[in-house]
């Protein structure tokens, strides 16, 4: 029997308007009755996994930022904290300065970001709603747990390679959806991922990982389905992500029911 279920968030558990279909919400709580641990692990910070976990009534312990930062959300207590280094850091802030990027800069209460980065806001606001509009990244100073730049698509990629060209963190560049044109790249600390936190996530259960099930849809959530015991990816996942899955789901991201039928496959 299966005793913890894990959920990725956007794409998975949310809807295209960002709120959780009462059939999955009604699937969730059963399962709570049945004494299955239920927990996020996403990729967004705290403070936007919030209304998610009211919804589901999830009060536990949820992995944020890939693992990153792992909380404990009936207490609001730091379970595990993955800073990026200094030398990350001062890689990081500088390549944002000398390539006139737009920069963000995430830690465990939100993002600060300075006037550049204002007509990025929205759509980083989907990290976290708290977003903070700052002068002079004092964020820096306090052990960020991540940062972003967004700008054209040639400086980000000169920032990029500058960066792993000196520093042992993680690194991700991707096309800004919102905001056609613009790319962008996300540094954070190496090592946590969201296999990693489920790791972390069972052990604060009292369960093994052979015992818990992931539901995820993109390439982050890889990581998660490969140490789950079983394991779900949304109908609509790129075929390196359901290949990883050990069952693939027919709802598709978006739309809702993902959970609900996850939940009916595994335990019935």
């Amino acid at each position: 029997m299966y005793r913890l279920l894990a959920l990725d968030l956007d794409g998975t558990l949310l809807r295209r308007d960002h709120t959780v279909d009462p059939r999955d919400r009604d699937a969730i709580r059963e399962l709570q009755r049945a004494g299955v641990t239920v927990t996020i692990v996403t990729g967004r910070l705290q403070s936007g996994s919030i209304g998610a976990a009211t919804a589901c009534d999830i009060t536990g312990t949820i992995a944020c930022l890939e693992g990153s930062h792992l909380v404990e959300l009936s207490s609001n207590t730091t379970v595990a904290h993955h800073p990026m280094s200094a030398e990350v850091i001062e890689l990081m802030r500088g390549a944002i300065t000398d390539h006139r990027l737009a920069g963000f800069v995430f830690d465990a209460g939100g993002i600060h970001h300075d006037e550049a980065g204002e007509p990025y806001a929205k759509y980083v606001s989907t990290w976290s709603p708290n977003l903070r509009v700052v002068e002079e990244h004092h964020a820096w100073q306090t052990s960020p747990l991540a940062a972003v730049a967004i700008g054209d698509p040639e400086p980000i990629a000169k920032a990029l390679a500058k960066i792993r060209a000196h520093a042992n963190m993680f690194s991700v560049s991707f096309a800004v959806s919102a905001c056609p044109g613009k790319h962008a790249v996300l540094v954070r600390a190496a090592g946590p991922s969201k296999g990693t936190a489920l790791a972390e996530l069972c052990r604060t259960a009292g369960c093994s990982t052979a015992e818990a099930v992931a539901v995820g849809d993109w390439v982050n959530d890889v990581p998660m389905f490969e140490v789950a015991g079983r394991s779900f990816a949304m109908g609509t996942a790129p075929d390196a992500v359901r290949d990883k899955a050990s069952d693939s789901l027919d709802a598709i991201a978006g739309d809702g029911g993902g959970i609900a039928e996850a939940i009916k496959r595994a335990w019935g």
